[in-house]
C-alpha cells in the first residue's frame, strides 16, 4: 500500500472555453439560448423537457431546420402552459407543484 505524498498538487480540470460544439440561438423576442452537442432541448405538449434523440446524427442542414422549428414550438407550448394555468387557478408558476412538472422534473 502506497503512502500519498503531500507535496503533489491535484490535477486539475481544464479551464472551460467556447468549444465548436455549443450553439447559440437567437429568439424573436430577443432571448439567446445555447446549447452543447446533445441538441436543443424539447418542450413536449405535457410540459416535460427531453431532447432530440438523433441530433448527433442530423446534418447541419437537418440541425439548422429542427433549431427554426423547435424554437417557435417551444415558444407556442411554453405559453399555452402559461396561460392554461392562468385560467385555472390564476398562479402559474407560483405553485412548486406546477414549476416542477413544467420543467419536466418530479418532486
Amino acid at each position: 500500500m502506497s503512502k500519498p505524498t503531500p507535496d503533489v498538487a491535484p490535477l486539475a480540470l481544464p479551464a472551460p472555453s467556447e468549444s465548436d460544439h455549443t450553439h447559440e440561438l437567437n429568439v424573436s423576442n430577443g432571448e439567446s439560448f445555447k446549447f452543447d452537442a446533445p441538441g436543443p432541448i424539447v418542450v413536449n405538449s405535457d410540459g416535460t423537457l427531453s431532447r432530440i434523440a438523433n441530433w448527433p446524427n442530423m446534418t447541419p442542414l437537418e440541425r439548422k431546420r429542427t433549431v427554426r422549428v423547435l424554437a417557435i414550438r417551444n415558444q407556442i407550448r411554453l405559453s399555452d402552459r402559461e396561460k392554461r394555468q392562468l385560467e385555472g387557478d390564476g398562479q402559474a408558476w407560483q405553485d412548486p407543484e406546477v414549476k416542477l412538472s413544467i420543467f419536466g422534473t418530479t418532486p
